[in-house]
């Protein structure tokens, strides 16, 4: 049992103080969110804002969805070479969807695209109710056999390759994938250094070990082979062609085939000998 001496009753002094804190609390009770007019009219007024935007912004997707504004009419502005009437007319009702505003434009374009001597395209909408449709055509300039599958395709001024039948009179490349720019680089350079001869290049090869083989319009077959550091492929080729018209002359004979892989030198297979001089170097 405590002493009395230990024994404080409360004094006025104290109830005062708790008094005072209990006020305290209960006025910051009091200053609360809900207590605080001018911060919940802001709040509702922000509300209410981006409410008011995503029901105009609805409204207007609503409405432009409307067969309101449809398309009336796909204008070709550049008259096509190789795409016919019936591709554009097909890529035209599978691909267009939508009206005036609600089109996609980047789809239509790249259906268009997908069409075989379609290089790019390029749509825009002319109100009220046109697509207007602009083409740049592949410009083929040779045939490419890819040297690993065998595949056929096109290759267009730029030196890219593409997918497309055609029955024009061009040269035939064949190399590596991914070679057909440099080959055709290459096909200008070497048809200008042959043109003294009077003949004109018909086929360009490129091999996987890049060698490289030359086919004239005369039938004539030029093995350049690979590029060497002491005599690179230009250089043999020019001792080529300033030696041939004196030497074709002497020969008396047609040739098939003319190796150029010396170093000082050619040799030359007559028309006769092609299978015999083909089976030796296998």
């Amino acid at each position: 049992m405590p002493a009395l001496a230990d024994f404080r009753p409360r004094t006025p002094l104290t109830q005062q103080v708790a008094g005072t804190v209990g006020a305290s609390g209960r006025g910051r009770t009091r200053e609360g969110l809900w207590q605080r007019p001018a911060l919940l009219n802001l709040i509702s007024d922000v509300l209410m804002l981006f409410a008011a935007v995503a029901l105009g912004y609805a409204a207007v997707v609503w409405f432009l969805s409307r067969p309101l504004f449809p398309l009336h009419e796909v204008v070709v502005l550049t008259p096509p070479a190789q795409v016919t009437t019936a591709q554009l007319e097909y890529v035209a009702r599978t691909a267009i969807r939508g009206n005036f505003f609600s089109v996609n434009l980047e789809t239509v374009r790249a259906a268009f695209e997908k069409l075989p001597w379609v290089r790019h395209a390029e749509v825009r909408r002319r109100w009220p109710d046109v697509l207007e449709l602009r083409l740049e055509e592949h410009q083929a300039v040779a045939y490419w056999t890819i040297s690993d599958s065998g595949e056929t395709q096109l290759v267009n001024r730029q030196g890219e390759v593409f997918a497309a039948s055609s029955n024009a009179d061009m040269p035939a490349f064949s190399g590596p994938q991914g070679s057909s720019g440099y080959v055709q680089a290459k096909y200008r350079e070497f048809s200008e250094m042959i043109s003294p001869l009077g003949k004109k290049l018909v086929a360009l090869s490129l091999s996987a070990r890049e060698a490289w083989q030359l086919k004239l319009d005369d039938g004539m077959v030029i093995i350049l082979g690979r590029d060497q550091e002491k005599v690179p492929v230009a250089e043999r080729l020019t001792r080529f062609v300033r030696a041939w018209p004196q030497t074709r002359d002497k020969l008396g004979v047609k040739v098939a085939v003319a190796d150029l892989r010396y170093p000082s030198g050619f040799a030359l297979t007559p028309v006769g000998d092609v299978k015999a001089a083909t089976k030796g170097k296998q």
